[in-house]
């Protein structure tokens, strides 16, 4: 497969900011949002608030963690040796009430499942050696690619990402790059949307 065929889904800016204005007034209905000019949180775009109330009532946790986005994140990797590629810093925000319902759950034998490479990144960031997640605030340049131990999530939903992005090997790491290109070679037959905006996919 070549991947580089993934970037015919690339959104045009036009559409992006059009999309980007409504996706505001409907996530705003139920939740709160911190918007920077760097990029939106997209961590709960795959979802709507009845399907939220939804899912709550088949008993699952929702909690909520916060993390900047930076530049870094749409740089593509243009480095043969990845870990000389560097990533810009990220502030992140994990609250106590919220750290405690996450180690909660892990500790009855759930599941944790990141909704987003952002909450992915900040739980990641924000959880110790002992798969114990803190409650703090602070600045990750964490890379994940293939050889990361995850030590706290279980699963991720998440869209189809760019080429080279640093997103596609985070996925990549989690499920495995062979599964990860069978996986997009599957959405490019399909003509699913890709990127933000598109469509989604579950990694368990």
């Amino acid at each position: 497969m070549k991947v580089t065929v993934l970037a015919v889904g690339k959104v045009k800016e036009a559409f992006y900011r059009e999309a980007l204005s409504e996706y505001k007034k409907r996530l705003g209905r139920y939740c709160k949002m911190e918007i920077t000019e760097v990029a939106d949180e997209k961590t709960d775009e795959n979802a709507s608030a009845v399907q939220i109330e939804q899912i709550k009532e088949k008993g699952v946790n929702i909690a909520h963690v916060t993390l900047h986005v930076g530049l870094g994140t749409f740089r593509p990797v243009k480095v043969d040796d990845v870990e000389k590629h560097h990533m810009h810093s990220e502030f992140y925000v994990v609250e106590e009430d919220q750290a405690k319902l996450i180690n909660d759950t892990k500790k009855a034998g759930k599941k944790v499942i990141a909704v987003g490479t952002t909450s992915c990144r900040t739980l990641e960031s924000a959880t110790d050696e002992n798969g114990i997640l803190q409650a703090k605030s602070g600045w990750t340049e964490i890379f994940i690619y293939p050889g990361y131990h995850f030590k706290m999530i279980d699963g991720l939903i998440t869209n189809f990402h760019l080429p080279e992005s640093t997103l596609l090997m985070l996925v990549s790491a989690l499920a495995g790059k062979e599964h990860i290109m069978a996986a997009y070679e599957e959405a490019v037959k399909e003509r699913y949307r890709f990127f933000s905006f598109g469509d989604a996919m579950l990694i368990l």
